[in-house]
């Protein structure tokens, strides 16, 4: 079952210059795969998950989410969507401040209106699932940047979304906290068979997705899969970066 497609999809942002952020990218993510995208800065990764994610939309090409085009969606429906299908996770974790790290998990459930015991319910879950649970009723500055994007993945995941999308989940974590987040994100996928579509820098959190998909200079460039070895898969995406180009800054260091 084809959970995404992409045919066509190119994206021109138009000012004094015209900039073809992408150009004809087509691309499908299994229902339950793990897909990475990555290239160097600038090469229109952003713009892909923002095509899907519907944040932005496309100049042609369409984007099918479980078959539907939520880009000819009305606005209220387009907001209805994106809350019942899509989960987010970001680098800076977009959690707020004035909330208990429970009452941000629960947000997608209250944006729905669903019913507080069924909200229990869910939190408790997810909660423990993810080993979050002593941390439920501390505010956000009280807990650690591992814990926040942990919070941050079981937002995302409490509705138990179609896609999640994951924008740098790494990006401000440092290496012991990032590998702990992948490692989480894996097991969701695994368990729950949530499809996963991740836009990253990060080699050691690409080396968790089934396959990567590397864009350069706004069309797909490459694709590679992992085998038996997340060891293996690790080095062949340095490899490719490298092979890429783009400044040491944008690769992350080596770290296994």
């Amino acid at each position: 079952m084809e959970m995404l497609q992409v045919h066509s999809l190119s994206k021109v942002y138009s000012g004094k210059v015209a900039t073809r952020a992408l150009s004809d990218i087509n691309l499908t993510i299994e229902q339950g795969e793990f897909v990475g995208i990555m290239g160097p800065s600038g090469s229109g990764k952003t713009t892909l998950l923002n095509m899907v994610s519907t944040i932005d939309s496309p100049s042609s090409g369409e984007v099918l989410i479980n078959g539907k085009n939520p880009h000819r969606l009305k606005k209220n429906d387009l907001a209805r969507f994106r809350r019942r299908h899509l989960g987010f996770v970001f680098q800076d974790f977009n959690l707020l401040d004035t909330l208990t790290i429970a009452e941000n998990i629960v947000l997608p459930l209250t944006l729905d209106k669903k019913s507080v015991k069924e909200m229990d319910q869910k939190l408790r879950e997810v909660a423990d699932k993810l080993g979050i649970t002593p941390i439920l009723n501390k505010r956000t500055y009280e807990v650690s940047g591992g814990q926040k994007q942990r919070a941050a993945v079981a937002r995302a995941i409490i509705h138990s979304p179609s896609l999640l999308l994951a924008d740098e989940p790494t990006g401000a974590l440092d290496s012991k906290s990032s590998r702990a987040v992948m490692e989480m994100m894996e097991m969701i996928n695994q368990t729950d068979g949530t499809t996963m579509m991740l836009v990253t820098h990060d080699s050691l959190a690409a080396s968790y997705c089934h396959r990567v998909i590397f864009i350069k200079d706004g069309e797909l460039y490459n694709e590679i899969h992992r085998g038996n070895s997340r060891q293996a898969f690790f080095q062949e995406i340095i490899d490719m970066l490298s092979f890429l180009g783009g400044n040491a800054h944008e690769l992350s260091s080596v770290r296994v």
